[in-house]
């Protein structure tokens, strides 16, 4: 397949959760191949000055109703998790471990499904290992995986990369050069794989 989209991503963005949802037949439908980056939200945030719009009450309230919105357009669960802000550290150094292996969309399953379906405090490790053994995965081989070095640098790698790029949030998606911020550009990132080669 010669047209990919990048995908910048963290699975604590509900937004991300949401364009997971879609991406995967957009891409099928385009004959296209999706490049799933995993970075650190929070670094990027840092790094760029931005900050979840929860932070601000209007826009948090907002935020709320538009996300579920677009679920139910999407015709997916959604349920706004209320242990919101979770810390993903852990979390997207496994989605790096199990990147580009059989594993990757199982994980990612087991993870979103956890966080915006189920309201799962994924900030409560026990939590987190009871999600991962329910979903056929040894916990004590991903914690080994989040622990390695090559792990941890290819994350940091990524996001640095993702800031060089211009990312300040997530999801977002790359098609060639042009980027597009949000799960609501899905149409846009879809009318430009349509046009690329």
């Amino acid at each position: 397949m010669s047209k990919t989209i990048d995908v910048y991503f963290d699975v604590g963005s509900p937004a991300t959760y949401l364009a997971w949802t879609q991406l995967p037949a957009l891409a099928d439908r385009n004959n296209a191949s999706i490049n799933w980056k995993p970075m650190l939200l929070g670094a990027v945030f840092k790094a760029t000055g931005n900050q979840t719009p929860a932070a601000i009450p209007a826009k948090g309230r907002y935020m709320l109703t538009d996300l579920k919105r677009f679920a139910d357009h999407y015709g997916v669960p959604f349920v706004f998790n209320p242990h919101f802000p979770i810390n993903t550290l852990h979390l997207m150094r496994g989605a790096v471990g199990y990147l580009d292996t059989d594993h990757f969309q199982t994980y990612l399953d087991a993870v979103f499904k956890a966080l915006w379906v189920d309201q799962k405090n994924l900030n409560d490790p026990s939590v987190v290992t009871e999600v991962l053994a329910n979903a056929g995965f040894d916990p004590d081989k991903v914690m080994a995986l989040c622990n390695s070095s090559e792990v941890k640098e290819t994350l940091k790698d990524l996001t640095d990369e993702a800031v060089s790029r211009g990312v300040f949030g997530a999801p977002t998606c790359f098609v060639g050069n042009d980027m597009f911020f949000g799960q609501d550009r899905l149409d846009w990132v879809e009318k430009a794989v349509m046009s690329s080669t």
